[in-house]
Order: C-alpha cells, then structure tokens, then sequence
C-alpha cells in the first residue's frame, strides 16, 4: 500500500492470529508460489506493478497476495466474504506478517 494512512473494514481483527496460522499452513499446499518467493523474493520483479482485486477471499488467496507483495507488487484488495463472516484470511493483511503479536487492541 502506498499511502501513509491504511485503509480497512474488517469485522473481528481478533481472528488475525488464527488466519495467519492458517496461512502459514496453505503455503505448504502451495509450493510453486513459495519457490517463487524464494528464487525472486529480493530482486523484487513486480516494483511498480499495481495490482487491484476483488473476488471472496480464501486462504489460498492469501497466499498469492503475500506472494505478489513478497515480489514487489503494491496490492490492493476488496474481500467479499458475506456467506461466511468468521472466515479469517483478511484479518491478518491488516495487522501484517507478524500477526501474533501486533493485534490491536479493541
């Protein structure tokens, strides 16, 4: 995100560390996007590229944004969720990578 001032509606930020963790556990369904991370993680390819999307969030979608991100891209995302309202994979985008220990406070 490029602007100073995040931007977000999220109904439960406390669900953020539970939907990280289930991240953490998709990545390893998903080796292909972690490879990628890794092989061009610091060259960061996709500097400059823009990328808006909007369509039901899943864990799997979680996945390649952080990828996207991990590569450069300034993502920008709007997650429908309105069939399941405790799904947790946008909580965690909202207080970063390191979900465990920065969940605001309510």
């Amino acid at each position: 995100m490029t602007s100073d001032a995040l931007t977000y509606k999220v109904a439960d930020l406390s669900l953020a560390a539970f939907g990280r963790a289930e991240i953490t556990l998709a990545e390893h369904e998903m080796p292909g996007l972690i490879a990628m991370r890794a092989e061009f993680g610091e060259s960061k390819p996709l500097t400059g590229a823009r990328i808006a999307g909007s369509l039901h969030m899943t864990i799997q979608t979680a996945v390649l944004i952080e990828t996207l991100v991990a590569l450069g891209a300034d993502v920008r995302w709007v997650a429908a969720t309105s069939f399941r309202p405790k799904t947790t994979p946008p909580r965690p985008f909202v207080v970063g990578p390191k979900a465990r220990s920065i969940i605001p406070k309510a």
